[in-house]
Parts: C-alpha cells; sequence; structure tokens
C-alpha cells in the first residue's frame, strides 16, 4: 500500500514557517519521498503499517492549514500517469522487500 500524505500549511510568520519545517521533515523521516510541493508518498506493507504512521503523522499536524493522508493499493498507485511536461514517465516503484529466513 501506498499512504499519499498532501498538505497546505500557512506559512506568514515565523512560528507557522517553523511548524511547516518540522512537518515537511518528520514526512521524510518517516520514509515519504516528495512527488510535489506539498505531495508526499511513502510504500508500506501492510494496512496495519499505513496505520501506525498515519497516527503518527496525526499527532504531528500543525495546529493550522489542513493536511489530507489517502491510502492506496499498490496496484492503484502504479496506474497514476506521470507526465514531465508532454513525456510521460514511469511511476516509482516499490522499495524491494527483503525476506528473512
Amino acid at each position: 500500500m501506498w499512504l499519499l500524505t498532501m498538505f497546505d500549511l500557512p506559512m506568514l510568520t515565523k512560528e507557522q514557517r517553523r511548524d511547516y519545517t518540522r512537518f515537511r521533515k518528520l514526512l521524510l523521516s518517516e520514509g515519504f519521498i516528495q512527488l510535489q510541493l506539498s505531495v508526499y508518498a511513502r510504500f508500506s506493507g501492510s494496512e496495519e503499517s499505513v496505520e501506525c504512521v498515519r497516527n503518527r503523522i496525526r499527532a504531528s499536524i500543525p495546529p493550522h492549514g489542513q493536511v489530507r493522508m489517502l491510502a492506496v493499493t499498490d496496484h492503484q498507485y502504479g496506474r497514476m500517469e506521470l507526465w514531465f511536461g508532454r513525456k510521460r514517465k514511469r511511476v516509482e516503484d516499490p522499495p524491494v522487500q527483503f525476506e528473512l529466513f
């Protein structure tokens, strides 16, 4: 599963800019990749894992602005179209899963 997190946070005051930076750094520390300016995605192996990440994000949402989280299956994510100008590119592959014996 992929967890998409999209946000629109105000950056009018020094405190709001600090909140924005903290939230963005949290997403990066949780293993998210930046798809666009305020759109991040993270691959998780299960719905339970997605829910754990969602809970950590919920606990760190800044007091102002909006944050949206959307979980989609790997198949749904793979059907996304990605364009750079008029050139179509492949969507990111999920990270390789290691098996331990």
